[in-house]
């Protein structure tokens, strides 16, 4: 997957100037923290931090004068360094939870993100920041993308949303969850990258996150008499591969049909209609 677009204009120089302060004050007293999938905690509001007592409101300098934290994402050849400042990373629950672990005399805070993608990552610290990331909304649709073509076939477009909400359910950031589930249903894609990412969905998500689910259900139950035929074989082997997700489409057409009473009632339950 490419490297993450993460716009933060005017912060790399804050960043640069903070790492160069820790080599300066000894590389080697450094603290690793591993992340295991599933962790979680509870985090204090980062307006709080440092100041029990009172009740003035962190500024955004506040948040910059905050140490660094290192994010070492993925494995292996992909496996990327990050950086972000503290008193906003801790925002997240997750992470709160994690830099709590770490000791006053740390010089080097580093938190090792290995299963996670970098690009959603990289959202997820672009938001941090910013308050969005990209692609932007723009009304009802996103800003164009030029790494990305107008209407994807493989699901990439979906897929990185699909990334960022499961990411930040995890870390407990709410906000940005909903932000990236309104981005999905911007964008235009095919019946095979829809397969793909309600491949990803189901998953990757707990039966009972009808948040994300259900619109999925409902697209391919309106849809998928005729959009099964240009990926027939991929949505049998989804519906194979996860049968939660036919049960939800026939369960959606059912309803509908019930709904709208398309066929009547038999007189018995017994006897089956003649000359059909």
């Amino acid at each position: 997957m490419a490297e993450p677009e993460i716009r933060i204009e005017g912060f790399q120089a804050a960043v640069d100037e903070a790492l160069q302060d820790i080599d300066m004050a000894g590389g080697n007293d450094a603290e690793i923290i591993e992340i295991e999938d599933g962790a979680n905690g509870d985090g204090a509001d980062p307006d709080d931090a440092g100041q029990e007592g009172t009740t003035a409101r962190a500024t955004f300098i506040d948040y910059l004068k905050s140490p660094i934290i290192e994010l070492l994402v993925g494995q292996g050849e992909e496996q990327t360094l990050l950086t972000a400042h503290q008193a906003l990373l801790i925002k997240s629950p997750f992470f709160a939870d994690a830099v709590a672990q770490f000791s006053e005399e740390a010089t080097i805070r580093r938190i090792e993100f290995a299963n996670e993608d970098l690009d959603a990552v990289g959202c997820f610290l672009q938001y941090l920041y910013t308050g969005e990331y990209f692609p932007k909304k723009i009304g009802d649709a996103l800003e164009s993308d030029p790494a990305q073509p107008a209407t994807g076939d493989d699901g990439e477009q979906l897929l990185k949303h699909a990334k960022v909400y499961t990411l930040a359910e995890k870390l407990g950031v709410m906000d940005l969850k909903s932000l990236a589930h309104s981005k999905v249903h911007r964008v235009n894609s095919t019946a095979r990258g829809e397969l793909a990412y309600a491949r990803f969905v189901y998953a990757n998500t707990p039966r009972s996150d009808t948040t994300i689910r259900k619109p999925i259900a409902s697209f391919w139950g309106q849809r998928s008499h005729v959009l099964r035929h240009e990926a027939e074989d991929d949505f049998r082997a989804l519906c194979l591969e996860y049968p939660e997700f036919g049960f939800d489409v026939l369960s959606f057409v059912l309803d509908a049909r019930e709904r709208k009473g398309v066929e009547a009632e038999p007189k018995s339950g017994r006897k089956r209609a003649r000359g059909m």
